[in-house]
């Protein structure tokens, strides 16, 4: 028997282990979990390599040690099996309790088994009728390959059960390596003078290596802390293992850099990234092209050692300190308040996106209360999701009345959904929320397009309507594919645009205000017409009116209120009025409830009426029935 074949494999390790050594690493268990096997390989084929040397000089060394070598590279291949077990359990069982458990178990499985190698009895087969051995055989060599089979079988159930746990490439890269074992282990069984399963093994460390153990995998080549995804294993490794551990994000928005001129900026930065290297008792990530994070696990030093940062920022960069660079700070001293990376990322998203988080400081401590947002956001996401996939988004319809026709003339359309249980969630809940996640734009197609069904199958002027009203979100105002894809459902439901009003706010006019003017050109071209919502809140501005090309102006239910409640309120909305009917455009005033409230309006020469003082928003049904006994009411008076 020749052991060039082991040899190469000896090369192939020593050359991957030299390269794996000189990366700089962070402390994951799967790291760990692939050195065992790494070791485990690399011993194999070491012991494949005296047990051949033994056999060979069994006359020298005398049989029972030849045969103790011979069985103990046997157990070695029971010890490959077994840590490659544990590496993929790593992943499976998150809880380290569970895991130690789970791996006791097969531990002492191979015990047992190493034992039985030991004790069973250990055969040569000769080359015709030498001394020379061809292979061993017999009883040892049949309860070490059983029990290996055992654990291939278990390895491939839990591939094929827990496959939702795995890591999708560890589970890719396992999967290969078992089946670079296995062709080896067909191929010695059919050529009995190549010994080629120690050097499979070899292959299959240096597929797990360059598909996923790679370390320079977890680094960022720019800066060389450690990337996004080196943070998410790690995070969450630690919440695995129910560790409390500081995370400060360290935030670089526009304004960062305002201090620093543009050919410094680029040195600076790495100045400030060799810096964040150096930091003891903690890992450094870029996270994002703005955003860098740091993990520290020693509870004691965490809050001494972000004064320290913060304080090193302060004092200034470049050659002299002379600039200055000003990033916001997101400080989460106990990471337990949540339980998952996911949602740690997802927390720091959130108040990133917040646009009031850094408005007065720069410095943010984020503590329960803003995890309780989190989660409940999240619940509302997943309400939103199930209620447009399940169909329960529903609109109600609420009437607005006509001061001049003394009837009612139009409705406004306003999105409601229910839970599972068929209950009315109210708008207040998830309409914040589905514009923060992007929601906002399917739950607006879904409303527009119910609309247009409405009006399809119930063609307003059998009802003396002339329109429906529909709000636009600040969101739904800036993307780009609005007018086409309203125009496209307006076509599929063959929708006569002017029974098609559509409401903007003035923080949509402000924020996307050169998209929203693109949109609003191209649906008016084809006849669909517009108001400007909730005039009287915000940064209200007669300005906004000038600019946009609306027909009619709402009132927000607070500015018709402050009317009756405020003297100077007062006179500002009749003001507001005079010029606005100047301008020959309609009002609809919000809010009204009492009869007092809808005289006052009246003779105001407010042309339009919306409140409870008519109707409360209706479902479309019971909308219906309303619009039906509202004609017969005045048909009576006729």
């Amino acid at each position: 028997m020749h052991i060039e074949i082991q040899c190469c494999g000896i090369v192939l390790m020593l050359v991957l282990f030299h390269f794996y050594r000189r990366q700089k690493r962070i402390s994951l268990d799967t790291q760990k979990a692939f050195l065992v096997i790494f070791w485990a390989t690399f011993v194999c084929i070491v012991v494949d390599i005296l047990s051949i040397g033994a056999i060979n000089y069994r006359h020298v060394l005398s049989e029972p040690v030849a045969k103790f070598v011979a069985k103990t590279y046997l157990v070695t291949l029971i010890g490959v099996v077994v840590s490659t077990l544990s590496y993929m359990c790593v992943d499976i069982y998150g809880d380290q309790e569970v895991y130690r458990e789970k791996m006791k178990v097969y531990w002492l499985m191979a015990l047992a088994g190493v034992l039985g190698v030991y004790a069973a009895p250990l055969y040569y087969q000769y080359i015709n009728h030498t001394t020379d051995v061809k292979y061993t055989y017999g009883p040892s060599v049949y309860v070490a390959y059983a029990l290996a089979l055992g654990f291939f079988i278990r390895i491939f159930y839990l591939l094929r059960k827990e496959k939702a746990k795995i890591n999708s490439r560890r589970r890719e890269a396992v999967c290969l390596w078992l089946l670079i074992w296995i062709v080896a282990a067909q191929l010695q069984f059919m050529y009995t003078n190549i010994l080629i399963i120690g050097y499979a093994g070899a292959i299959g460390i240096m597929v797990l290596y360059l598909k996923l153990e790679n370390p320079e995998t977890n680094l960022d080549r720019s800066t060389g802390l450690f990337n996004s995804g080196a943070l998410y294993q790690y995070t969450a490794q630690l919440f695995d293992k129910k560790k409390d551990f500081s995370t400060l994000a360290i935030i670089f928005e526009n304004t960062a850099y305002q201090h620093v001129s543009l050919d410094k900026r680029e040195s600076i930065r790495m100045q400030i990234v060799e810096y964040l290297l150096r930091i003891p008792d903690a890992y450094s990530f870029k996270n994002a092209e703005d955003e860098f994070f740091i993990v520290f696990t020693d509870m004691e030093t965490a809050e001494k050692r972000v004064e320290e940062i913060r304080n090193r920022f302060a004092s200034g960069w470049g050659a002299y300190n002379g600039d200055t660079v000003k990033p916001c700070w997101l400080y989460l001293p106990h990471a337990n308040i949540v339980n998952q990376a996911e949602i740690l990322l997802y927390l720091i998203r959130y108040i990133r996106r917040d646009e009031k988080t850094f408005t007065e400081k720069d410095f943010v401590c984020i503590e329960k209360d803003s995890v309780d947002k989190i989660y409940h956001e999240r619940q509302v996401v997943q309400l939103l999701l199930e209620a447009m996939e399940n169909d329960r988004v529903e609109v109600f319809y609420q009437p607005i009345f006509s001061t001049n026709e003394h009837r009612i003339t139009s409705a406004e359309a306003l999105v409601r959904i229910r839970d599972k249980d068929r209950k009315i969630v109210p708008p207040g809940v998830f309409i914040d929320i589905a514009e923060k996640s992007g929601m906002i734009l399917k739950l607006g197609a879904i409303v527009f397009e119910r609309v247009c069904r409405f009006i399809t199958e119930h063609p307003l002027e059998l009802y003396g309507m002339q329109y429906i009203e529909i709000n636009l979100s600040v969101i739904q105002c800036g993307d780009e594919h609005l007018a086409r894809d309203y125009i496209d459902i307006m076509e599929r439901y063959k929708i006569d645009p002017k029974y098609i009003n559509l409401e903007i706010t003035e923080s949509a006019t402000t924020n996307a205000k050169k998209t929203l003017l693109g949109n609003m050109e191209d649906l008016m071209k084809y006849g669909v017409r517009f108001s400007l919502d909730d005039f009287g809140t915000g940064q209200s501005n007669l300005n906004y009116i000038v600019d946009m090309p609306v027909d009619i102006i709402k009132f927000d239910r607070s500015m018709t209120n402050s009317y009756f409640e405020n003297g100077k309120a007062k006179h500002v909305m009749e003001a507001a009025i005079h010029m606005i009917h100047g301008m020959n455009l309609e009002i609809v005033s919000e809010g009204i409830e009492t009869k007092e409230q809808y005289q006052t309006m009246e003779d105001l020469g407010i042309s339009h009426i919306q409140g409870y003082y008519f109707s409360k928003p209706l479902p479309e049904n019971e909308f219906i029935r309303f619009l039906e006994d509202s004609l017969h009411r005045n048909e009576g008076v006729g």
